[in-house]
C-alpha cells in the first residue's frame, strides 16, 4: 500500500512544479519575463523542496517544520495554478497531497 502512495507523492510534486511554471508562462508581459517566472519558480521550489523536504535533505527538520514547509509549498503551488485561471486544478493539487500525505503519516504511524 506504501508504494503506490509515494509514487502518487512523486506525481504529486511534479505536477506543484508544472503548476508554478504554468503560472510562470501565463504572466503578461513579454517572453522575458515569461521565460524567467516559468522556469524560475518551479526552480526555487525545487531547491526548497530539496533542501528541507527531499528524503535526501541537506537541511534536516523536525517533522513539524518539513510538514510546515510541505504545506508552504503546495498551498503556494495551488494559489499560482489559480492566479493563472485555473481554480479546480488548484484545489485538486492542493486536496491530492492532503489526503495523500495524511495516508503516508498515518501508514508510517498508525493508531
Amino acid at each position: 500500500m506504501k508504494a503506490p502512495l509515494l509514487a502518487v507523492a512523486f506525481l504529486v510534486e511534479l505536477a506543484l512544479l508544472g503548476a508554478a511554471g504554468w503560472w510562470g508562462f501565463t504572466r503578461d508581459g513579454g517572453w522575458p519575463l515569461r521565460l524567467l517566472a516559468g522556469l524560475g519558480v518551479p526552480l526555487l521550489i525545487a531547491v526548497v523542496w530539496g533542501l528541507f523536504c527531499s528524503p535526501k535533505a541537506t537541511v534536516s527538520l523536525p517533522a513539524a517544520a518539513k510538514l510546515t514547509v510541505q504545506a508552504g509549498c503546495f498551498v503556494t503551488g495551488g494559489l499560482l495554478l489559480a492566479l493563472a485561471g485555473r481554480p479546480v486544478p488548484a484545489v485538486l493539487l492542493v486536496g491530492l497531497w492532503t489526503a495523500n500525505k495524511t495516508l503516508l503519516t498515518y501508514l508510517r504511524d498508525p493508531v
